[in-house]
């Protein structure tokens, strides 16, 4: 039975995801502070937190940057009512696996804890202040060239003209998906299962903050050119180049 400690100030919404979670099976504890949830954390072993960003005290990004800082790399969910993508970077830079966007379905906060779990399970979290760790995009080749960007699946990064990306995880398996097949245009649905290997629930902001993410470390290598195409209401595919081989 997997152990979730709920960090929640709300009393009422506390309260609505102990009966959820208890009555799916799990083993349930809850904090109201993030100083009270380190206490608990440094007492306790979690499978999962998850974590509100607005507490009174420690908020929750202070809470999960603590928890990567001190080498605890427990999978955190992040439940925040912000949207604005540069805010969610930050949580998950901060070490967050995922989060959520008030007011959210249940049935999609479950399936997101269990792909957490799942990927936990299977030794794929990343070490301290990465983001979710996919499994790598079978490749026969061990680098593929689109333009002057090279994906190293070896490396797990991408290089422009020799300079690394520094890519997390999750956005290199974005890109190496996307770069498998540079023309075809992949839906967020199949990205979705691919990369975070679960169902998708219609909540772009886990994709399109990644994607944001993924071009921002490509323009700041190759300013003049954009590697990545949305092709509106379907999904993202590579950009056309100059040039394209698969070493």
């Amino acid at each position: 039975m997997a152990r979730i400690l709920i960090v929640e100030d709300d009393a009422d919404i506390s309260a609505v995801l102990v009966t959820l979670l208890t009555k799916h099976g799990f083993e349930v504890s809850a904090a109201f502070s993030g100083s009270e949830a380190l206490l608990l954390l440094e007492r306790e072993v979690y499978d999962l937190l998850l974590l509100d960003l607005m507490l009174p005290g420690k908020s929750g990004l202070e809470v999960v940057s603590q928890l990567r800082a001190s080498g605890n790399n427990v999978p955190v969910i992040m439940l925040t009512a912000i949207t604005d993508k540069g805010s969610v970077a930050e949580l998950l830079d901060a070490g967050a696996n995922d989060y959520l966007t008030k007011p959210f379905d249940n049935r999609e906060l479950l399936a997101r804890i269990q792909v957490q779990l799942r990927d936990n399970a299977s030794g794929l979290h990343a070490p301290a202040h990465d983001d979710s760790v996919p499994a790598k995009p079978d490749s026969e080749a061990s680098t593929v060239v689109w333009g002057r960007l090279t994906c190293d699946n070896a490396a797990y990064d991408a290089f422009i003209n020799e300079q690394p990306a520094g890519l997390s995880k999750t956005e290199f398996a974005i890109l190496a998906l996307l770069i498998s097949e540079p023309r075809r245009v992949f839906t967020k649905d199949l990205i979705y299962q691919q990369v975070w290997g679960g169902e998708y629930l219609g909540d772009d902001n886990t994709i399109n903050v990644h994607i944001s993410k993924l071009r921002a470390k490509l323009a700041a290598l190759d300013p003049d050119t954009d590697y990545i195409t949305t092709v509106w209401g379907i999904g993202f595919r590579m950009s056309e180049q100059d040039c394209d081989t698969v070493g």
